[in-house]
């Protein structure tokens, strides 16, 4: 009896495969501003990509580049606008006693070292511009000029920094906002003008 073979197909190996390419990440929102109303005065929010970089008054000094500020949008489209604007709103009103938002200040890496140190003196306290020389290795003039380059007014406290005397000199705002904001924060009697206490210098220095 003839048997009948059956020929098994022949394994081929699979044809390999190209990946899809990963869909790009979607692009990070480019710079732009909103102008916001609050208890002191319109408030100019700077956003870049997720971050703020920019608190400004409407008179700010030193002038910023305003062209710089990218297009005007509606801050309640924009998810990091819109927390600065109700953030900074809530605060300057008395409802809030902090911030929690992504900061993106650009500066050189002394100017962020001022910063850092500005933003780390405490609600209700001050610090003075020679304390913050001392710590970063300037005079109080540098410090001065560095501290009032500070592009998140409010958010990063440059109100918070007095002269050596307990004057409120300089600020972006005028001193006027500053008097109302220390005020506010507790650091300074009403209608007081000099700050009654010794000022609290920054972690690591010594006192004015």
């Amino acid at each position: 009896m003839t048997g009948t073979t059956t020929l098994e197909p022949a394994l081929t190996a699979p044809t390999p495969t190209t990946p899809a390419p990963a869909a790009p990440a979607p692009a990070a929102p480019p710079r732009r501003h909103a102008v916001v109303s609050t208890a002191v005065g319109e408030l100019t929010l700077v956003a870049e990509g997720d971050g703020l970089v920019g608190v400004y008054f409407a008179e700010h000094h030193p002038a910023p580049d305003r062209d710089g500020f990218g297009a005007t949008v509606d801050p309640a489209g924009d998810a990091v606008l819109a927390a600065a604007a109700q953030q900074l709103g809530d605060y300057v009103d008395g409802r809030r006693d902090s911030f929690d938002l992504p900061l993106r200040p650009a500066g050189s890496e002394r100017a962020r070292q001022v910063w850092e140190l500005v933003a780390a003196v405490p609600r209700g306290s001050t610090t003075t511009y020679a304390a913050i020389g001392r710590t970063v290795g300037t005079g109080p003039r540098v410090a001065g000029q560095l501290v009032a380059r500070n592009p998140l007014c409010v958010v990063v406290p440059c109100h918070r920094v007095v002269a050596s005397d307990g004057r409120l000199t300089g600020y972006a705002g005028g001193v006027d906002r500053k008097q109302a904001l220390l005020q506010l924060e507790g650091a300074l009697a009403e209608g007081a003008t000099v700050v009654p206490k010794a000022p609290r210098p920054p972690e690591g220095s010594e006192p004015a």
